[in-house]
Formats: structure tokens, C-alpha cells, sequence
């Protein structure tokens, strides 16, 4: 990839392209574009992760999300991986990381309201602040020396998770259920800046916060992560494609509404803001349909 940082966007003269913006940082760009002051250097493809042709310096009007359901193949997703999170649940660290999936109508924006379904609103809805990786290069069987080479770049997710039909035992069975209670439409909202590894390396030494209407429920490093990118890459290829566009989200810290004594789910209209240091953040509120 040619850009380190990479936005989709509307500029002045209505035209959608994609663009590197001048910042030092993706927390800027919101910042910026509030102002009028943000610009960026065009690069035109048909698609994010296709290869771009540079162009000129252009003004930003409207910022949009980058990554649209038709960009990613499929979202997998890994559970149990931080640290700290497994031993507060008592539970023990996982041999290999644990893979499930999200369909690609999981993807919402990154200021786009999250609908939540008559069948999810049942008192348990949850946030899942997560660090999510994003897939530049097809590949299968990559070794983990390999694995970044294939990262396009990283964004910030929410791995919105309906936790009644992932636990409970009259709704899921007797073994919890990851893939229906958390793949409903728009359950995995995305930030709208993909950050190169030229930017942030592996990911591991940034920090995870998770706000719900402004209040602060999780903050941890990404260097507590039990299975960092490389792993994480390597493992999910063996035997599987990995395609371009392919978005994997690396499991959320401690701080979820299920681990509390008195678990505060979310309810109608709640606002959910996560935030990455140097990645930016989604920032969506839960629409009971």
C-alpha cells in the first residue's frame, strides 16, 4: 500500500474518491474536518484495497465510512484474548485463539446508528470494544513471519453482541452460541481511517477505551492481547483463504457489561464510543427497531 493512513470521502466538487489525509494522527481528522480544514491526497480505485493511483491535494467536504458489506468477504472474529479479561472470569487462556464469524451485513459506519432487532432486545445487549485488522493481501497457510505483510492496516470496532442468545441456556443450548448472537445486521460497527502497519507496527502497544453515554467502561493496552496480530493471521489462514478485505476483530479487555457483578447492558437510544490511540474511533448509538 502507497498511503499510511486511508479515508473515503466527498470533495468539493461532489466527487467520492479516496484520499490520505494530512494529518499526524487519525484522531484528527474528525477534528479537522469540523473546522473545514481537512485535505487530503487523492488516490483513485475502484475499491479500498485495490491497488490506487495517487493524485492531487484535494479538500474534504464529507468523510465516509471506508469499509462498505461489499468490501469484506466476512468478518472473523476472536474471543477470550485478553489477558487480564480471561483471569477476571476465572476462566483459562485458550491453547489457540478462538474463531467465530460475523456475515459481511455486520459492517455499520462509524457514526451509523446500530438497529437492533424485536428478537436481540431482551435486556442483555453488550459492547465489545475490539481492535480490528483488516486484510490487504489474499493469502492461505501464511507463516507468522509473514503476517503483517499481508495487514493492510488496522481499524477500531464494536463487536456488538447479544449475550441472552449467546448464554443463555433456553435461547443458545448448552453451549454458548457465538455466531447468531453477535452477526446481526450492522453488529459490527467500524472506524472510518484504516491505519497502515508503516503507522503503528503490530498494533500491541495502543489504548482501548470504550465510553457508553460518556462514561468510560473499558481501558486497557493492546500489549495484553494473549494472542498478538502475527498469531492471530497465521492461525485463522491455516488451511482457510484469507481474502483481501477480510476483517478480523481480536477479542475486547475486560470492562463488557456481562463480566459486572450487575451487568448495565445497553437500552434504547445508548450511545457507544470506542476509541484506539492513533486509530481513531465509531462512535454509534443502539436504535431499538
Amino acid at each position: 500500500m502507497s498511503w499510511t493512513r486511508l479515508i473515503r470521502f466527498v470533495d468539493d466538487a461532489g466527487r467520492e474518491t479516496f484520499g490520505e489525509p494530512e494529518v499526524d494522527s487519525a484522531e484528527q481528522v474528525e477534528e479537522l474536518l469540523a473546522e473545514g480544514n481537512l485535505y487530503a491526497t487523492e488516490f483513485q480505485g475502484p475499491n479500498p484495497l485495490a491497488s490506487l493511483t495517487k493524485g492531487s491535494r484535494v479538500h474534504v467536504k464529507v468523510l465516509l465510512d471506508l469499509l462498505r458489506p461489499s468490501d469484506v468477504p466476512i468478518i472473523r472474529c476472536i474471543g477470550l484474548n485478553y489477558i487480564k479479561h480471561i483471569q477476571e472470569g476465572g476462566r483459562t487462556p485458550p491453547p489457540y485463539p478462538s474463531v467465530f464469524i460475523k456475515p459481511s451485513t455486520s459492517v455499520a459506519g462509524h457514526a451509523e446508528d446500530v438497529p437492533i432487532p424485536r428478537i436481540a432486545q431482551d435486556g442483555t445487549l453488550d459492547y465489545e470494544g475490539e481492535l480490528a485488522i483488516v486484510i490487504g493481501r489474499t493469502g492461505k497457510d501464511i507463516s507468522k513471519a509473514d503476517a503483517l505483510s499481508h495487514v493492510a492496516g488496522f481499524l477500531v470496532a464494536n463487536d456488538v453482541s447479544a449475550r441472552g442468545w449467546q448464554r443463555d441456556p433456553k435461547k443458545a443450548g448448552g453451549v454458548p452460541q457465538w455466531c447468531f448472537s453477535k452477526g446481526f445486521d450492522k453488529f459490527a460497527p467500524l472506524s472510518a481511517v484504516l491505519v497502515s502497519p508503516r503507522v503503528v507496527g503490530n498494533a500491541s502497544s495502543l489504548t482501548l477505551q470504550t465510553f457508553v453515554n460518556g462514561e468510560e467502561r473499558q481501558n486497557t493496552s493492546t500489549s495484553d492481547l494473549l494472542f498478538g496480530v502475527e498469531d492471530i493471521v497465521a492461525f485463522c489462514s491455516q488451511g482457510t483463504t484469507l481474502e483481501a478485505g477480510t476483517v478480523i476483530l481480536t477479542g475486547t479487555p475486560s470492562g463488557v457489561a456481562m463480566g459486572m457483578k450487575e451487568p448495565r447492558y445497553l437500552n434504547d437510544g445508548d450511545m457507544v464510543e470506542v476509541r484506539i490511540s492513533q486509530l481513531g474511533g465509531a462512535r454509534n448509538k443502539m436504535a431499538f427497531e
